[in-house]
């Protein structure tokens, strides 16, 4: 990686940048992308977690631990940045759910209670400057057999929406190669290949790769100018997979 962040300083600038407005907006499910694009597939892949023990690793404001509590899962929520994980305990303590929230930079997790059934890393590994450790971590907290879904902004179509709502099209002109993507907190551009031959690495077995398109009529009805980018290409890129049994 050339950037000159590491994973201290952007911990630090994702829990500057969190503003409580927007924490509040998204504390039930998640943003647009997630709501729509994100979260079905994830829940899909993951199946039914009731009585299960679950992993949310980079768990941010703590949306998706709730609802994965809310289907019946014990779940363990670890993130980093502090006004995030203040916030998450927040809804803890608002709604009893028994989400247990941990303060740590996935590359050293802390023991955290024994092996997961699942382990759940969603948009979380292209924020994370020096990420394989993290993925690591994710599968050596599991069980054998456990599985792994993980989700990235897609490394093809990075800047979708702004290429499509000024071009009518997406356009690019550097994928192979690692470098930093500017915003209020920062992302980190690797090719898909980096992701899926670091998880052969570490053993795992594929399951499914998912690139979920935005339903026509959502767009539509959003009446956001450039969305119907999100029909024709996919912004994210889900993965499952599994530990050795």
């Amino acid at each position: 990686m050339t950037s000159g962040w590491t994973n201290e300083t952007a911990i630090q600038q994702w829990s500057d940048s969190a503003e409580r407005e927007a924490l509040e907006a998204t504390a039930a499910d998640g943003d647009f992308a997630k709501r729509y694009l994100i979260n079905p597939d994830q829940l899909r892949l993951l199946g039914d977690v009731s009585g299960r023990r679950v992993l949310d690793a980079g768990c941010g404001n703590g949306y998706f631990s709730r609802m994965l509590a809310a289907r019946g899962a014990h779940v363990v929520g670890v993130e980093p940045a502090g006004s995030l994980l203040a916030f998450a305990r927040e809804k803890e303590g608002e709604l009893g759910q028994g989400v247990s929230y941990v303060q740590a930079d996935l590359t050293r997790l802390p023991a955290l209670g024994g092996p997961f059934d699942a382990v759940v890393c969603s948009m979380v590994l292209m924020a994370i400057p020096d990420w394989k450790p993290a993925l690591r971590g994710c599968v050596e907290s599991l069980r054998p057999g456990g599985l792994l879904v993980f989700s990235v902004v897609h490394p093809a179509f990075e800047q979708l929406w702004t290429s499509w709502r000024e071009h009518g099209e997406y356009r690019t002109s550097r994928y192979l190669e690692e470098y930093e993507i500017p915003g209020h907190a920062p992302d980190f551009h690797r090719p898909m290949s980096a992701y899926l031959n670091e998880l052969a690495a570490l053993g795992c077995r594929l399951r499914e790769v998912v690139e979920p398109g935005l339903d026509p009529a959502v767009a539509a009805q959003s009446g956001v100018p450039g969305i119907e980018g999100y029909v024709r290409l996919p912004n994210f890129l889900i993965v499952s997979a599994e530990t050795p049994s």
